[in-house]
């Protein structure tokens, strides 16, 4: 692909692939060197510094990029932006509707889209009776989706223990979504500053693995992510409806 400089507009299509990308990477790894912004650009047609320079732009409107001092690129248009209060708080409508774009020119192109972790997603199989298998499929695009988003926030790390290790790591809902069922039993919750409370049930009678790994984690704060911080609304909620005291 020749190195010159993109001078067509990007369409909406374009963006919300782009915009994928976007979430599933740290913001460290936003450059055209990156080999996802590299086959990104190729089933665009456009150069990876355009891809790799358009990620940065919707890092300008991420407050919690921005909030610590970095910055993204100036310039970013109006359907930038547009692009971004669509789908910032609605990750599962921007899953299965970038994902199909996505799919749809690596057919064209007849290419395997490359992913940047090494997790399998474990998602429900059981569903009530007269759903379709399409219901399935959409659940793991929506699963895999959000898990890389959040492995890339938290670049990889649990934010509670710190445990670095992707196959152990499980990408929970604040608020309980489908059959997940990591913070769904409420023994462990976040308050609003952000520290690790634990669950009375798990102090009472604990075993060796809930002495020695849960409950040190008591008081102690999380790590935030490098964006999408938790929403406050959901933690209360989590708080005041799920966490068992």
């Amino acid at each position: 692909m020749p190195q010159t400089v993109d001078r067509r507009n990007w369409t909406r299509e374009e963006l919300i692939a782009a915009f994928n990308l976007y979430c599933q990477l740290p913001f460290g790894k936003l450059h055209k060197t990156n080999p996802q912004i590299i086959q990104l650009a190729r089933l665009l047609e456009r150069t990876p510094s355009s891809v790799g320079m358009k990620l940065v732009n919707f890092a300008s409107f991420d407050p919690a990029i921005t909030a610590n001092g970095r910055v993204g690129l100036k310039g970013a248009s109006r359907l930038d932006k547009t692009i971004w209060d669509e789908f910032n708080a609605d990750w599962e409508t921007l899953a299965g509707e970038s994902q199909a774009v996505l799919n749809r020119l690596a057919e064209e192109h007849d290419e395997v889209l490359s992913r940047d972790d090494d997790a399998e997603v474990l998602v429900p199989e059981v569903f009530a009776e007269g759903r379709t298998r399409s219901v399935t499929v959409q659940v793991r695009v929506n699963q895999a989706f959000f898990r890389r988003a959040v492995m890339a926030s938290y670049l990889g790390r649990c934010c509670m223990s710190g445990l670095a290790h992707p196959r152990l790591l499980v990408a929970s809902h604040i608020v309980p979504w489908g059959r997940d069922k990591a913070l769904d039993v409420g023994l462990i919750t976040v308050s609003a500053e952000h520290k690790i409370m634990v669950s009375g049930a798990l102090k009472n009678k604990p075993d060796a693995f809930t002495r020695d790994v849960l409950l040190p984690l008591e008081g102690k704060l999380i790590a935030l992510p490098e964006r999408f911080v938790p929403d406050a609304a959901f933690l209360a909620h989590h708080r005041e409806v799920i966490y068992v005291p």
